[in-house]
């Protein structure tokens, strides 16, 4: 079983909507910074959305703080990213992370654990 499991990603029109799902396997994640990012070609991964352990501090990237929304759920050990008026260039794989550190690293280059990915499709 895969530590972090993303899922909720598909294809929608421009101006649509999903919802992303992290469920983690494990209760340490309860208390660890959680958050979302993306692929970058040739770079890397782009940081997406970070929450702290007990959701009391968020941060976003500039592209997404006015569309999407990061939110968790400790009992149940899940990440959600809500994501809506999707635009072609959000197009890509998101993938789930989690990091030792609870209150959100500094860096927005973060991450202990990954999960493996989810496709998020956005067409015009």
């Amino acid at each position: 079983q895969e530590r972090l499991v993303e899922s909720g990603g598909g294809l929608v029109q421009a101006g649509g909507s999903l919802k992303l799902s992290c469920v983690a396997s494990e209760q340490m994640f309860s208390r660890h910074t959680m958050g979302w990012f993306r692929q970058v070609p040739g770079e890397g991964r782009e940081f997406v959305a970070a929450i702290s352990w007990d959701g009391s501090r968020t941060n976003y990237a500039d592209s997404v703080k006015d569309r999407f929304t990061i939110s968790r759920d400790i009992a149940k050990i899940t990440v959600y990213l809500q994501m809506n008026n999707l635009q072609p260039e959000d197009t890509d794989v998101y993938y789930c992370a989690g990091d030792e550190e609870p209150l959100i690293p500094d860096s927005t280059g973060w991450a202990d654990y990954w999960g493996q990915g989810t496709q998020v499709t956005v067409s015009s």
